[in-house]
Formats: structure tokens, C-alpha cells, sequence
């Protein structure tokens, strides 16, 4: 009978009372949860508004059902693209998840080793754990010595040694001390060794059950969502306003046409039946004023780019993410993995004479030689035919940095003394070849005092002074600044008695530089973040002197004034003292998860918009808090639940491009809101205006719905496919609080709105323009020109507002279906001309029309372009 575990009465006993291991679970959307809360965007209400009152007027007999469909239409289009997008890739994330889930553990049950999945542990079983097991539970040691990768819950890449626990051994006030020799927690990994744990804390109760309920944390709006709360006010503003004054207009022009005032408000009937077709085109006008297209528009653009997204290894979880990747203005990220390649690295070779090699190839035959035995031989690792398999995290370095080379006749190992943290080295007998003699590696502080002797290029053993011991402590001390670890191998030429090696006479083969390299592409990206106004501050579990060292590799620590905290010295500081320094703060060492929760709170306070990235337990309610949250795909299920996007390739470029991918999605989306609102902001001047200088419908409700609809549905076709440009990258971001609609926009807005004022002001009152087209007594010529014109003046405008430049066709290969689209508009209007009739008040036109049509309609793109020339010779002043 083992003396460790429960019986199953016990196990009972202790489920009945305290229950078992599994986390309660976040609540997931479903995917009507999902359609719910697209309905409450706020563009969707106004239309949800505009259908109801459609409905009312086509109930009693006064509206047009068509128009009413198509902004149902346009409601149901635009909630479920967005829902549908959100909702798949919520499934591909949950495929993701449920590998990662399937976790079993042996435990001891009535003293037999039994497997149990990892929800039904109970606090008191006693856990086996080998090297490789996760960690199930929060518990102590009661045998064994393990070496556990801690990353996951406080960023620390340096591996804790766990140790028995004593008889007398309590948990604690709860503290949190991820250093604490005897205590394990859930979540992390064990890299070396074997033992047996027993639980203490289970479930929710955890340090990974208790973070994880911290991520039902409520969502605070995203910058474009708070950007469009605004528009749709001030459009609704707009649209009420125009209505109600068009309503009026109408009214008082029919009563001035009737001539007598008093007369005809004492007509009911006819009073009746006018005030119906006011108060409809009143309506109408309101449906004009809203753009239908935009919720549809920014659904697809959010679609497209999530398809290209994946393509470059991020997953989004939710639309809500990539568009508020384009707005960040501070990024809090992870350091290993990230920044860093996430494994160790040997980067140099340095000799006793201080001779230094880049690479395991281009070592001394003899040196790579001993190199190789003490990393094959020298291990608890497992070997097979000559290659390391398993270890932890050093030893995996050194099976990498030797790579395939083997030896023709293999050495035998006779006898293996590990690592221990007292020695500070592992070392074996080996022998073989007539040759007998041991093998070391460890600490250099502590066997370069061993050692009287190195071996040379040639393979000759020549004494080392003490001198050269000084010399060697230099170079380790300058590349310790450059968080490289330093490994010493060694030789010993006689037999040892006992388990250490003596106090001198060790012959050093050489000493290895160790390290995570910082990720080429990592430099390159973080530059461009930081180039795009994005504030970057690493936050590591490492040391001081590592996270500096590895910041200024990286390129995040380039001024005398940036600031490096420790975790010990943010505790020390007030939240006003935090906030005046943070536009300085580039790095934070040591770090514990509430530090990143602290920091992602005190940014938002200042209206920050606040991007977190990580990969661990520790970093889950701050993914939760940030306003985006980029999970590491290698990391646990609790940060890739936390997390809006899921960085499946760890890698910090793949963050520059969600960044751009996000500003693409912003641009593009104020493309089509400036094209859209162009168009209604004449069409609702026209029809205020015209009634004062007597046009009777300068655009007709069935004009005015093609208009509103088609070209609302299809101009968000066209400007969803944009391209991702690198130059969005060189934008500063966009401040949170500041109204989509920039004084830019505005001015474009409201100069093309005029300007097609103006010609449709030319085409119903210049006897010029009417003597362009054929004579009718209903100017029906002249009513299907202005028509047309409008739409292609619409659609050249659209080439305007799709570049900030004078060149039109700047990358328009990449955005093929914009000129598809265009032409397709075109083509329909032509068709309409002749298919239109009465219906949309139309004839076919000859060609010396079409010609006057078109250069009405492109006349736009030069109006424009003057603007554009304008406002660039301004910038330049």
C-alpha cells in the first residue's frame, strides 16, 4: 500500500465537501447572443427606426414597400455578415481549444497509480508527476524533485527547483509566491525530475481558477464604436432636421402654387392629401440622410480582412479586435516568445585564452569533440542513437547546438551524478577507446575555480593562470549585461571517488553563451509600431538586468530618458504618479499579474486605447481589461479565452499586422462614410432647396431609393476590398474620443455636397444646360440627364474620396472589385434609361447627351483635385 493519496471513500468524502478540480467556465456567446448584440449598434437603430415608421406609412396605404425591404434587407444583411464572421471563427478558435483540454493525470487512489481526467482530482490526492505533466492542481511536494517551467503564471523564464515540503509545512495566508521552493501551481510544467504533490487548492479555487474569474470583467466600448455612437447622432440630428424643414418646404410651396394662403389650409382634403406626400418625403429624406450601406460595409470590410488576417497567422475572435488594433496608442507585450524566439540559444563558444567561436561547426576538432560527449553523455536527459531527447530547456539548447554531428565510435558512460542546486553542476564518468576520464558542465563562477588547466585549439592541455581566470570573469560579466547565460564544459583526466568533483585539477574545454534571441523580424516590426505612434512597454517576470538587455536588443530602449520599472518599484508609486511618467516607461522587470492589470486600468483612465499581449494565466485579466487582447497561440486556454485576436505564430510581426490590418479597416470604412455621406448631404440639400426656387421633385422617391439603396449596398462591396498600405503604418493614431468624421473628411464632404448642388441647381434652372438636350414638353431629357449625371458624378467621386493623392488609380490593382463594381453601377444606371420609364422618370438619351452626362459626371473629379492641390500647398505652408 503506497502511503501517499485517498482512498475512495475519502476521494467521495472530499468531492461531497469540497468538489472537484474543473474551472467554471466563462460564459461563451452563442450565436444568437452574437446577432442580439450586433442589433444594438447604434447606425442599426436608427434604420431599425426608419424601417418601423415605413412600415406604418405602407400599412396605411402611403409608402412604398420596396423601399421598406430594402432596409430590411440592409439591417438583416449587415447583423448576420458580422455575426456569421464573428461566430465562425469563434468555432475555429474553440477546435483550437478543445486539444488542449484533454488532459489526464495519475493519481493514487487506495494505493494503486489510477488515471483520472483532470476535473475529477479532489483537494488531498496525491498527484504523480513527470517531466513533461502539467501541473493539475495548487499543492505542495511530498517526494520527489522536480524542476518546473513557471512562465505561464509570472513570465519568469528561469525554471523553479520544488522541493519536499516539511512535515509541518502550511499553505499560507494565500500570498502569492511563485518562488516558494515547496509550493506548485496549476498550469505550470515539469521540465526535469519526478515526485508526487499532493492537492491543496482545487478548481476556482487555484491561482489559475481565480484568474481565470477574473476575466468576466465588462467590456467598455471600442474607439470605433464610441466613433460611430457619435456619428449616428449627429446624422439622426441631420436627417430629423432636413426632414421635418423639407416637410415644411413642400407644404409651403404647394400652398404658394395655390395661390391663396387662407384657401388652402381651408382645403382639408387636399391639405391632407399634400401634408401625407410631405411628411413621406420627410421620411424618406431621414432613410437618405442615414447610410444603410455603412453597418454592411464595415461587416464585409471586417470579413475580407479576417480571411487575409488568418492568412498571416491571426485569428480573430471577435471584429470588434482588428478594428481596434488600428487605433492603439500603447502596447503592453510579453517578452518570451514574442519579442524573443521563446528557446535558448547558444550564441558563442569562448576558450581558456579567450578565443571566441560563433558556431558548434567551426570548432577545433578536439574541443567539438568534448563539446559533444558532455552534451550527450553529461545529461539526465534520454539519449538515443546519439541524440538527445527530452530535457529541459538548457539541455535542449545544447542538443540544438550541436545539431547532427555524431562521433564514429561512441564513449560509454560508467557512472552520472545530476545537477544539483548545491554543486551547481552535473558531471559523468565515461570511458571508451583505451581512454578513461570524466565529463562536467555547469556553473562557471563555480568550476572555472575548479579548473587548472583549458585545452587549446590544437587539443593540447595548457595551464590557466589566474590571470586568465580574471580575464574570463571580465567577458562573462559583459555578456551577463546582454542576458547571456553562461554554461561551463569541463574535464577531469583521473577517477573520482564519491559524488564531487575535487577542488582543483578540472581542464576547461570552454564556456557557452546561452540565450533567447530576440526575433530578427521582431526589430523590424517593433520599429514600424513604434514609427505608427504605438507606445511599446515590455512586461517580463526576468530580471532587471535581462529585460534591459534584451529591450535594447529589440530597440524598445533607445533614449537616456526611458524609463525601466521594476514591479517592486510600480508598487511604490501612486496611480498619479504612474500616469505622469508612463508616456516614458518602456520596460517593467519582474512583473506580477496584478502589475499588468494596474497598468492596463491607469492607460484607459487617461483615454488611452490599450493593446496587451501574452500567453500565460498571469496575463489573462489584462488580455480581458485591455482594450484589444493579443493571445500567444502556444499559450494556455485561459489567455486564448481572455484574448480578442490569437497571434498563431507567437511572433511580433504578425502583431504589426493586425495593427494594419486594423487602420485599413478604419481608412476604409472613412472612404465609404465620406463617398455615402457625400451623396446624402446633396440629395437632402437638393430636395430642401428646391422647393424655394420652384422645383417640383428634383429627385423622385423611387430615384432617391436606387440611389439609397443599390448604391449604398454596392459602393460598401467596393470599398471593403481595399489594401492593407504600409503607409497607414506611418498615421498617427486616432485619438478614442475624436469624432470619425475628421475636419478632413469634412471638408471633402461638404465640398463634393455642394458641388453637385450646384449642378443639379444647373440642370433645372440654366436654360443653357436644357438647351444641351432634346426639347419635351416635360424636360424629360433634361430630368433622365441630371439623373444620370448625379449617379456618375457619384461614382467619379468615389475615385476621388479612395485615394488622399492626385493619382485616381493609385493601387487599384489591388482592389480590382472597386473598378467591377464602379462599372457595374454604371452599366445598371444606363440600363434604367431605358427600362426606367415612369417608374424612375427616364428615357433613353442619344449620344450627344451621354457625351454632356459624362462630362457633367466626371467634372466632380476635377473640382476635387483642385481641393486636394489646395489643401497640400496649405500643408506645406
Amino acid at each position: 500500500m503506497n502511503k501517499f493519496g485517498l482512498t475512495t471513500e475519502e476521494a467521495s468524502k472530499a468531492l461531497s465537501e469540497q468538489g472537484n478540480n474543473a474551472l467554471t467556465q466563462p460564459p461563451r456567446e452563442t450565436f444568437w447572443d452574437k446577432l442580439w448584440e450586433n442589433f444594438k449598434d447604434p447606425i442599426i437603430r436608427i434604420l431599425i427606426l426608419a424601417l418601423l415608421v415605413n412600415v406604418v406609412f405602407v400599412y396605411m396605404g402611403h409608402g412604398d414597400w420596396i423601399e421598406t425591404m430594402g432596409i430590411f434587407l440592409a439591417i438583416i444583411l449587415a447583423t448576420f455578415v458580422s455575426t456569421y464572421s464573428e461566430y465562425s471563427n469563434e468555432n475555429a478558435f474553440q477546435k483550437l481549444q478543445e486539444e488542449a483540454s484533454r488532459i489526464r493525470c495519475k493519481v493514487w487512489r487506495d494505493g494503486e497509480p489510477v488515471e483520472l481526467h483532470i476535473d475529477d482530482i479532489v483537494v488531498g490526492d496525491a498527484v504523480i508527476l513527470e517531466a513533461g505533466d502539467k501541473v493539475p492542481v495548487d499543492g505542495i511536494l511530498l517526494d520527489g524533485d522536480v524542476k518546473l517551467d513557471q512562465a505561464v503564471l509570472n513570465g519568469e523564464s528561469k525554471e523553479a527547483h520544488k522541493l519536499i515540503a516539511p512535515p509541518d509545512f502550511t499553505w499560507g495566508d494565500g500570498t502569492i509566491d511563485f518562488l516558494d521552493e515547496h509550493k506548485l501551481f496549476r498550469g505550470s510544467v515539469v521540465v526535469e525530475g519526478q515526485g508526487i504533490m499532493q492537492a491543496v487548492k482545487i478548481g476556482d479555487s487555484s491561482i489559475y481558477g481565480q484568474l481565470t474569474q477574473e476575466l468576466k470583467d465588462d467590456e467598455r466600448d471600442s474607439p470605433l464604436k464610441l466613433k460611430l455612437k457619435g456619428l449616428a447622432h449627429h446624422i439622426s440630428q441631420f436627417g430629423y432636421a432636413g426632414g421635418v424643414l423639407i416637410a415644411l418646404a413642400v407644404m409651403l410651396h404647394k400652398a404658394y402654387l395655390y395661390g391663396d394662403f387662407g384657401a388652402y389650409f381651408a382645403n382639408t382634403p387636399l391639405l391632407l392629401s399634400d401634408l401625407v406626400q410631405a411628411v413621406i418625403l420627410g421620411i424618406i429624406i431621414i432613410v437618405m440622410a442615414v447610410p444603410e450601406g455603412l453597418p454592411l460595409m464595415i461587416a464585409i470590410v471586417s470579413s475580407l480582412n479576417m480571411k487575409k488576417m488568418l492568412r498571416d497567422n491571426v485569428l480573430v475572435r471577435k471584429l470588434v479586435g482588428i478594428e481596434t488594433a488600428g487605433s492603439l496608442n500603447l502596447l503592453f507585450t510579453d517578452k518570451t516568445g514574442t519579442i524573443t524566439k521563446g528557446k535558448l540559444e547558444v550564441v558563442r563558444f569562448i576558450t581558456g585564452d579567450r578565443q571566441e567561436y560563433p558556431a558548434f561547426d567551426v570548432l577545433p576538432a578536439k574541443l567539438k569533440a568534448f563539446t559533444y560527449q558532455n552534451v550527450v553523455l553529461n545529461t539526465s536527459a534520454a539519449v538515443s542513437d546519439g541524440a538527445m531527447v527530452g530535457g529541459n530547456m538548457t539541455e535542449r539548447a545544447l542538443s540544438n547546438y550541436v545539431g547532427s554531428y555524431r562521433m564514429e565510435e561512441m564513449l560509454h558512460r560508467d557512472k552520472f551524478i545530476p545537477f544539483n542546486s548545491a554543486n551547481k553542476y552535473s558531471w559523468a564518468a565515461v570511458s571508451g577507446n583505451g581512454e578513461r576520464y570524466c565529463l562536467a558542465k555547469g556553473a562557471p563562477e563555480k568550476l572555472i575555480l575548479q579548473t587548472s588547466h583549458y585545452w587549446d585549439a590544437e587539443g593540447n592541455r595548457q595551464p590557466l593562470t589566474e590571470e586568465m581566470k580574471k580575464t574570463l570573469d571580465d567577458r562573462m560579466l559583459e555578456l551577463a549585461a546582454d542576458a547571456i547565460r553562461m554554461l561551463a564544459l569541463c574535464t577531469y583526466e583521473s577517477d573520482i571517488e564519491g559524488d564531487e568533483l575535487p577542488a582543483d585539477g578540472l581542464t576547461l574545454v570552454g564556456i557557452l553563451g546561452i540565450r533567447d534571441e530576440v526575433r530578427p523580424e521582431a526589430i523590424e516590426a517593433i520599429a514600424e509600431v513604434q514609427d505608427a505612434g504605438v507606445q511599446i512597454v515590455m512586461i517580463t517576470g526576468d530580471r532587471r538586468e535581462t529585460a534591459v538587455a534584451i529591450a535594447k536588443d529589440a530597440g524598445l530602449l533607445q533614449r537616456p530618458n526611458e524609463l525601466v520599472w521594476t514591479s517592486a518599484e510600480l508598487a511604490e508609486m501612486s496611480d498619479e504618479q504612474v500616469k505622469l511618467e508612463l508616456h516614458k516607461l518602456r520596460v517593467v522587470a519582474r512583473a506580477l499579474p496584478m502589475d499588468k492589470s494596474r497598468l492596463v486600468r491607469l492607460a484607459q483612465e487617461m483615454n488611452l486605447v490599450v493593446g496587451m499581449t501574452g500567453d500565460g494565466v498571469n496575463d489573462s485579466p489584462a488580455l480581458k481589461k485591455a482594450d484589444v487582447g493579443f493571445a500567444m497561440g502556444s499559450g494556455t486556454e485561459v489567455a486564448k479565452e481572455a484574448g480578442d485576436i490569437v497571434i498563431l505564430d507567437d511572433n511580433f510581426l504578425s502583431i504589426k499586422q493586425a495593427i494594419l490590418y486594423g487602420r485599413t479597416i478604419y481608412n476604409s470604412i472613412c472612404k465609404f462614410i465620406v463617398f455615402q455621406l457625400t451623396i446624402n448631404f446633396s440629395a437632402v440639400a437638393i430636395n430642401f432647396i428646391a422647393p424655394f426656387i420652384g422645383i417640383d421633385k428634383p429627385l423622385t422617391i423611387t430615384q432617391i431609393l436606387w440611389i439609397n439603396l443599390v448604391m449604398d449596398t454596392l459602393a460598401a462591396l467596393a470599398f471593403g476590398g481595399e489594401p492593407a498600405l504600409e503607409k497607414y503604418l506611418r498615421e498617427k493614431p486616432k485619438d478614442r474620443s475624436a469624432p470619425i468624421v475628421s475636419k478632413k473628411m469634412l471638408s471633402t464632404i461638404t465640398m463634393g455636397g455642394v458641388y453637385m448642388t450646384f449642378i443639379a441647381i444647373l440642370f433645372y434652372k440654366s436654360s443653357y444646360v436644357d438647351h444641351l438636350f432634346r426639347n419635351a414638353p416635360d424636360h424629360i431629357y433634361t430630368y433622365t440627364g441630371f439623373f444620370c449625371t448625379y449617379i456618375f458624378m457619384a461614382v467619379a467621386n468615389g475615385f476621388n474620396v479612395r485615394v488622399s493623392g492626385l493619382n485616381l488609380l493609385e493601387h487599384i490593382d489591388k482592389n480590382k472589385g472597386f473598378l467591377n463594381v464602379m462599372a457595374l453601377i454604371v452599366a445598371i444606371q444606363v440600363l434604367l434609361t431605358y427600362v426606367g420609364g415612369r417608374i424612375l422618370r427616364t428615357t433613353p438619351l442619344n449620344l450627344h447627351e451621354w457625351s454632356v452626362v459624362v462630362l457633367f459626371g466626371l467634372s466632380i473629379i476635377v473640382v476635387d483635385l483642385l481641393r486636394k492641390s489646395v489643401c497640400q500647398m496649405l500643408e506645406k505652408k
